[in-house]
């Protein structure tokens, strides 16, 4: 019971601020009361909890009012099937998705050759990417993996950077090594990396070459022009895959040029083993602050444009 209601009961605090029954707690029972739905929902959030609980899988304040908006929530798949699947363990930490979304997300990446994750920062949708690229190499699915992003957003301001030119453009990389330090032993890391298992290079790197035997990742793709769009998703080789990660309300191009993120969904539209993923502030899985502030800019953008069609 303890294990259920939380330290200092801080999950039953939870379940009454987000249900509508009335929750009692008398030693290894929980009374509930209130109308018909709502107790059949808390019902349900609570078996979904017990579930967890089960799998060995311990519960905190953010995952308890998870299950609890997953459960209150039109979904096909249970809170527990989301919150106990399973990509990768690593230093005896489980990468799972966090959210129904993110389960979708990662279940397109299983059943296509190409998808898209669209959403804003703090959502996983580079890092579970990553997630299902170390797995596919530990699996031995692919042979390789490579690690893209555009430096575009550096601009000008690359060129008074000191260094050589790959001292340049590491610093744009350094959150796709960042995640790889997370999911990889500090031994094999280096090792990967200088062995070619592992690349991680700007997206000018990718020109003219066929990537076979690979999973591929191209992260802030919404600093890619249409152009570049097309150059990389033609890269694809026999026995890849490819995950494009980016946001379209955080474009860093210059001179007002169109986004190749933007641009290709309307392209690709309905190309068979193509899946677009939208994740949204809802899926922000960092600090809870995180998608507060998202959810902040998205109603003050919207009032901006309502103010703009006046």
């Amino acid at each position: 019971m303890v294990r259920v209601v939380g330290p200092g009961d801080e999950f039953l605090r939870v379940l009454e601020r987000d249900l509508s029954a009335d929750l009692l707690v008398r030693g290894n029972q929980i009374t509930i009361s209130g109308e018909a739905d709502e107790v059949a929902r808390a019902v349900e959030v609570l078996g979904e909890m017990i579930t967890i609980i089960r799998t060995g899988q311990g519960l905190n304040v953010e995952s308890v009012a998870k299950v609890i908006a997953m459960t209150t929530a039109d979904h096909d798949e249970s809170a527990s099937q989301v919150l106990t699947h399973t990509i990768l363990s690593s230093r005896g930490k489980a990468i799972r998705p966090k959210t129904m979304n993110q389960k979708r997300y990662v279940d397109a990446i299983d059943a296509h050759t190409i998808t898209f994750g669209i959403g804003p920062a703090g959502t996983g949708k580079t890092y579970l990417a990553m997630a299902k690229a170390v797995q596919s190499l530990q699996a031995k699915k692919v042979s390789r993996i490579i690690l893209t992003r555009p430096a575009i957003e550096a601009g000008e301001k690359l060129g008074f950077l000191p260094g050589t030119l790959t001292d340049k453009i590491d610093p744009y990389l350094r959150p796709l090594y960042d995640a790889l330090h997370e999911m990889l032993d500090a031994e094999s890391l280096p090792r990967l990396l200088t062995g070619g298992v592992i690349e991680v290079a700007p997206l000018a790197y990718m020109r003219g070459r066929t990537l076979n035997d690979a999973f591929i990742i191209l992260d802030e793709a919404q600093n890619t022009s249409t152009e570049q769009m097309k150059m990389f998703l033609t890269r694809l080789g026999f026995n890849s895959r490819i995950v494009v990660t980016g946001d379209i309300t955080q474009v860093d191009l210059p001179g007002g040029q169109r986004s190749g993120l933007r641009a290709v969904r309307t392209i690709l539209d309905g190309v068979d083993d193509i899946a677009f993923c939208n994740l949204t502030n809802r899926d922000v899985v960092r600090h809870q602050l995180v998608g507060r502030i998202v959810a902040a800019y998205d109603r003050h953008a919207s009032l901006q444009h309502q103010e703009n069609d006046r």
